[in-house]
């Protein structure tokens, strides 16, 4: 398994599945903060989201392999997921994925 902003659409576009795992902004922020926070780093959750918005925006804007959802990526809302359940929901796609291709 492999994660980062152009792994389905440019590192490994042939890969047998592919999941964009995404969440909103203020989500991401919340969670970074308190993973800053819990690291000892005082960045408030403010500050992450101005930096989510800037990355986010300079990422899909780039030239070379821009932020993007693969077409054929399956989309995991991650928004009102704990950790659990969102690794949960990915096996589960990769699962159902696996099983598709076994009825050929």
């Amino acid at each position: 398994m492999l994660d980062g902003r152009d792994i389905g659409t440019v590192i490994c576009p042939n890969a047998d599945v592919k999941i964009y795992v995404t969440a909103t902004p203020e989500v991401r922020a919340r969670r970074r903060a308190a993973e800053y926070n819990a690291q000892g780093r005082a960045i408030g959750e403010a500050e992450v989201l101005a930096d989510i918005f800037n990355r986010d925006k300079r990422d899909q804007n780039r030239a070379i392999a821009p932020l993007k959802q693969a077409q054929d990526a399956h989309l995991l809302d991650t928004t009102h997921l704990d950790i659990d359940a969102a690794i949960r929901a990915a096996i589960d796609i990769v699962e159902a994925s696996r099983a598709g291709r076994g009825r050929g």
